[in-house]
């Protein structure tokens, strides 16, 4: 069951920007609605509404809506119209498909001088004898009726015999009347023994049999996660009695009433109920997975399946994952330990088991904004991992050590005195022969030539010295 509320008419406004004082034009259909309220005093600037294909069962509270010119009603629960007095600009009004009997409640249309087209076929009124004239003699505004041009020459026809033809619609609409009171009544009767059927089976067990055994219900209660062959019987045992409902039900021949679409919206709703329990049941819980053992061991995991590269070399360890191009980084999260590295990416977890230990806090984590890739590049621990304890280097400075090893010198200094008659003492200046050093050539000045030299010679092809 559909009730018109505030959110349901935004959700349709939204060519209005989700405006609805403004809005001119809504559309409702098919929301299962089974009562017209809340529109007048929400939307009075309507002027096209589509209500068709619901449960609607009278025309109420759209009196307010004075810009009002299209109205569509068909496919609806509606057996009288009414309330439509205050609709000044209504020009077209669309009932195709109801339950209108009383033929003479559209004399209320007669306010309604800007009405041209109206539709009424599908309508238990339209198989009465003479309908047409009567509704064309009874409306003069009118111009189109179910589809069909109203001719003058008809118009004229059906005033001079309006006199005649109102009776035997009378008569018609007091027979419609009566049938109708009938199949109410069979409707009622006919919904008590079905709500009685029901809460007796609500209050019996499954099979039909009533339990008083306190003891005996806990047994089943407890045995429902351990079923036997034969409750799994009784199980596809039920599924089949629930099939043969629906098709009984389904094929079973009834009228066409507003009690009958009612019940079938009623059957439907019960359908769907009935799926939802049995996909909430066959729905299983996983669980958690398990990204670290009891024994603190980590495991390798990739519930997300995307395929990853792993480069270790000396300095550090490179992961890429290939995550998906035009995800948000803000649904990633990464967390770098020494050993592992683990990455959730929408909530699932990838993580990889380190081949060294890395350094947390020194680790980066980039992404690609042409591809979408994570880059995670973790350097390396100067440590060494082995399968038992770690062998730690020494951290202590220089400068401590070289003392250490001064002052254990000197505590443990020893003397040693050697015999000159047992052992000659070798020269030790000749241990080592120098070579002998070449003194280097010094550049020797340049000798400019003098006049006065007897070794001097004027030649004159050779040009003076500068």
């Amino acid at each position: 069951m559909g009730w018109i509320t505030e959110d349901l008419i935004r959700r349709n406004a939204e060519h209005n920007d989700c405006v609805i004082f403004s809005l001119e034009e809504l559309s409702l259909h098919q929301q299962e609605i089974e009562r017209l309220e809340h529109i007048d005093k929400w939307c009075r600037d309507l002027k096209i509404l589509y209500l068709q294909n619901n449960l609607i069962g009278k025309i109420e509270n759209v009196s307010k809506l004075k810009k009002l010119e299209y109205l569509n009603l068909a496919l609806n629960n509606i057996e009288k119209i009414e309330n439509l007095e205050g609709c000044e600009e209504l020009a077209k009004l669309d009932l195709t498909v109801n339950f209108i009997g009383e033929l003479s409640s559209i004399k209320t249309l007669k306010h309604n001088i800007h009405l041209k087209e109206l539709f009424l076929m599908g309508n238990p009124c339209a198989s009465f004898d003479h309908y047409r004239e009567f509704v064309v003699a009874t409306l003069p505004q009118l111009k189109w009726l179910d589809g069909k041009e109203i001719e003058p020459s008809e118009r004229i026809k059906a005033l001079q015999d309006y006199s005649v033809i109102e009776p035997q619609i009378r008569e018609q609409e007091k027979d419609h009347c009566l049938k109708r009171a009938k199949l109410k009544e069979e409707a009622q009767r006919k919904h008590q023994e079905e709500d009685t059927n029901e809460d007796k089976r609500s209050n019996s067990g499954s099979d039909g049999r009533w339990y008083t055994d306190i003891n005996s219900t806990l047994s089943s209660l407890e045995s429902k996660d351990h079923l036997q062959p034969a409750d799994i019987q009784e199980h596809s045992t039920k599924k089949l009695d629930t099939s043969e409902d629906d098709l009984e039900f389904w094929n079973k021949p009834c009228l066409f009433t507003p009690e009958s679409r009612l019940e079938t919206l009623r059957h439907m709703e019960k359908q769907r109920k009935n799926q939802e329990k049995l996909s909430e049941k066959k729905k299983k819980v996983k669980p958690p997975r398990t990204l670290i053992t009891e024994n603190g061991k980590a495991l390798n995991v990739n519930e997300p399946k995307i395929d990853f590269s792993l480069n270790d070399n000396e300095k550090q360890i490179i992961l890429d994952l290939a995550v998906y191009r035009y995800m948000d980084t803000s649904l990633i999260d990464v967390d770098v330990q020494p050993t592992y590295v683990r990455v959730m990416i929408k909530g699932k977890p990838f993580q990889l088991v380190l081949p060294a230990e890395v350094k947390p806090d020194s680790s980066s984590a980039k992404r690609s904004q042409t591809t979408g890739h994570l880059v995670i590049c973790m350097p390396k621990v100067g440590e060494v991992i082995t399968g038992g304890q770690r062998a730690f280097r020494s951290m202590k400075p220089t400068s401590d050590r070289s003392r250490e090893q001064t002052n254990a010198r000197s505590k443990h200094m020893e003397k040693l005195e050697v015999d000159p008659s047992k052992h000659s003492f070798p020269d030790v200046t000749n241990i080592v022969q120098e070579k002998k050093r070449t003194p280097r050539r010094q550049s020797e000045p340049k000798i400019i030539p003098n006049e006065e030299d007897p070794t001097f010679e004027d030649n004159p092809d050779v040009p003076p010295l500068i």
